[in-house]
Parts: C-alpha cells; sequence; structure tokens
C-alpha cells in the first residue's frame, strides 16, 4: 500500500475535518499500478501555515482553498511554481470564485471541485489526481532513467570507438612517415594490430544492431525448426581460428547426432557465438573448451565450460549487465563490448522463456548452461 500526504489547506475547520474524514479509510486502485493508494491528511488553517508544511514535508497532493487569511490560494499556487515542487494541487472553492479556479488550473493547479461537495464528488476528484500524479511520476522515472541510459551508452560507445581508432591512425602515421624504414614487412605488426582493433569495433557495432533490434521489437524473427547440433558445430568453425592462436582445443559433444528446438537460426547463432567466444577469450593457453547439448524430455540444454580463469561472486552478480566487462590483472588485454552476455540473456529470457545459469570458479574455468523450454 502506498501512502499519499495530502495537505488540506482551509480556513473553514468543518471542511478539514470532514475532508480528513473522508480520506481516512479510502483507497484508491488502478490495475496498471503495483499496488494500492491510501491517504495520510494534514491539516493548515493559512496560507503561511501551508507553506511551512509544503517546506517541511513530502507533501503529495494539496487541496487548496483560494480565499484565505493573510496569503491566498493563488499565491500559494505560485510559490509552489516557482519552487517548482513536485506536488499537485486541486483548488477547492465557492462557486463565486469560479472563474478564479478556473484561472488557477491554468497557473499549474490540476484541477477544482467547488463547495459545496458530497464525498461521492470528492473521491472522485482524488481518484483522478492520483492517477495524474502516479502517470506523471512515473513518466519523469521513466525519462530520468532513459537518460542515464543514453549518457552511459554515449560515454562507452566513444570509449569503446575512441581507443582503437587512436590506436590505428597512429599506426598509420608511423607508416605514413616510414619511421621503421621502407620494407613492408617490417609493417606487418603494425597492420595486423590495426586490423585487430578494426574487428572489435565491427563486433561492437554488430551487438548494439543486435541489441538495439531486440529491445525495440524490430527484429524480423523467422522460427523454424533448427537443428542446434549443426548450429554448435558452424559456431566452432568459425572459432577455431581465434582458438589456435592460444592452442585451445574445442570439443563438441551430444546426447543425439541431430537436436531440433523450434527457434531463430540466427538468435541460436548469437548465442552459441558469444558463448564460445567468451569461452576462448578468457581460458588458458593450449585450455579447453567443451560444448554440449542435450535433448532432455521437457527442455533442451547447453552448456559451454572451459577451462580458463574463472570468476569470483561478486564478477558473476555483474555479468549480464550492459557494457559490463570483468576487469582485473587477468583481463586487461582481452578486448570486448560487455553487451554479449546481455543480449545473450534478453534471448534467453524474453524470446524462449528460457534461463541461463553461470557457475566459476578463480582460475579453474566457467560453466554457462542454457535451459531452453520445448514448445
Amino acid at each position: 500500500m502506498t501512502t499519499l500526504k495530502v495537505l488540506i489547506v482551509d480556513d473553514e475547520p468543518g471542511i478539514r475535518s470532514g475532508i480528513s474524514r473522508i480520506l481516512q479509510n479510502y483507497t484508491v486502485d488502478f490495475p496498471f499500478a503495483e499496488e494500492p493508494f491510501q491517504y495520510e491528511s494534514i491539516e493548515a488553517a493559512t496560507g503561511e501555515e501551508a507553506l511551512q508544511y509544503i517546506d517541511n514535508e513530502n507533501i503529495d497532493i494539496i487541496l487548496l482553498d483560494n480565499k484565505l487569511p493573510g496569503i491566498q490560494g493563488v499565491e500559494v499556487l505560485q510559490y509552489i511554481n516557482e519552487k517548482n515542487i513536485d506536488t499537485y494541487v486541486m483548488m477547492i472553492t465557492s462557486y463565486a470564485s469560479l472563474d478564479l479556479a478556473i484561472k488557477a488550473t491554468k497557473n499549474g493547479a490540476y484541477n477544482f471541485v467547488p463547495k459545496p461537495f458530497t464525498p461521492n464528488e470528492l473521491k472522485s476528484a482524488i481518484e483522478g489526481i492520483t492517477k495524474y500524479l502516479y502517470l506523471r511520476r512515473m513518466t519523469n522515472k521513466l525519462n530520468e532513467e532513459n537518460r542515464k541510459t543514453r549518457f552511459q551508452f554515449l560515454s562507452v560507445l566513444s570509449h569503446e570507438l575512441k581507443s582503437p581508432l587512436n590506436a590505428i591512425e597512429g599506426y598509420l602515421r608511423i607508416m605514413q612517415d616510414r619511421q621503421v624504414g621502407n620494407n613492408l614487412d617490417d609493417y606487418e605488426n603494425m597492420i595486423l594490430r590495426s586490423l585487430e582493433r578494426i574487428r572489435s569495433m565491427r563486433t561492437l557495432i554488430s551487438d548494439l544492431l543486435d541489441l538495439t533490434k531486440i529491445e525495440s521489437g524490430g527484429k524480423k524473427r523467422q522460427i523454424n525448426k533448427v537443428d542446434l547440433v549443426h548450429i554448435a558445430q558452424l559456431a566452432i568453425d568459425n572459432m577455431l581460428p581465434l582458438a589456435s592462436q592460444q592452442n585451445i582445443k574445442i570439443y563438441l559433444d551430444s546426447s543425439k547426432t541431430e537436436i531440433y528446438l523450434n527457434a531463430d537460426a540466427s538468435e541460436m547463432e548469437i548465442v552459441l557465438n558469444n558463448l564460445l567466444s567468451n569461452a576462448i577469450k578468457y581460458n588458458k593457453p593450449n585450455g579447453s573448451v567443451y560444448c554440449s547439448i542435450k535433448d532432455e524430455p521437457q527442455q533442451v540444454v547447453i552448456e559451454v565450460k572451459d577451462t580458463g580463469i574463472g570468476m569470483s561472486a561478486e564478477d558473476i552478480s555483474k555479468l549480464f549487465q550492459e557494457f559490463v566487462r570483468i576487469r582485473n590483472e587477468k583481463t586487461k588485454s582481452i578486448t570486448g563490448t560487455g553487451l554479449g552476455l546481455s543480449i545473450v540473456k534478453k534471448l534467453i529470457n524474453e524470446y524462449y522463456n528460457g534461463q541461463i545459469k553461470v557457475s566459476s570458479e578463480v582460475d579453474k574455468g566457467s560453466t554457462f548452461i542454457i535451459e531452453i523450454p520445448k514448445n
């Protein structure tokens, strides 16, 4: 139950106490809200007293009469607008002041309710302002989260692209100035490093496109009966050049020669490519990667196990966050976008109602297990 604080500002004690009684046991529930709303009433007889509450309490809703001794209601409303206070005002006024109440709504008040009003009329007005308050705050929260996400995205993107571009530019200038001579063979190492950085940038762009398509719902899916053993073998073949650089062996084991699942083949390729790529990159020289696919009665299980550097429990807890990479002395030279595993999890969770599990031990390796229910 969410409690909203309601400040009742009126110089008539009967009005204040009457509203408090109506709201005392009143609750509002919306199908789109996580929990119902209840109300806590605070009473103020003057505008000056209302300002003290506004400055010192987190007031959600203000029921504000305009005709007050001293500071008038419109002045209280003006103060709220100038200070940009997160509260929502509804004017309560007599029929004689309706024009003023309408003017107040144009200057920031949510609505008005004329005196005299029945309990049902007040409840209806409170329900309306509560819905407005909830939706506005949810919108503000989403906008704020989007701003943070965009800032994080641009910061990471600029860093991930800036570093390799600087390196490539440096190598090209060395070659342009013939700093190590005119023999092309002397620049072979620089060329290879430049190509590696270009490959990393291409991977980043590809991962970003995959993530954008998934989150926007714009990815066109083609669900067919696909052979996971065949897709796994293709993924392994793609990873052999990367594995050979560290003399890492990759083994494929399956409970059947063909294991079928209703899925999008490209999505399964993304899943297996990411898991195998990580198992190789975070492995040790002369290590091994074991990929197994099991056809169980209710689900298909994909397991990728390596003999690599492993992870701590703290690292595992951060593993599937976007743009997060495990950084330590052992991983500082390993390139990556920090997006691959978050993409895998989104695909498995959201598209296949499956789950991904991780177990790992530092210096002994990691095991990723994906369980996908059969349709």
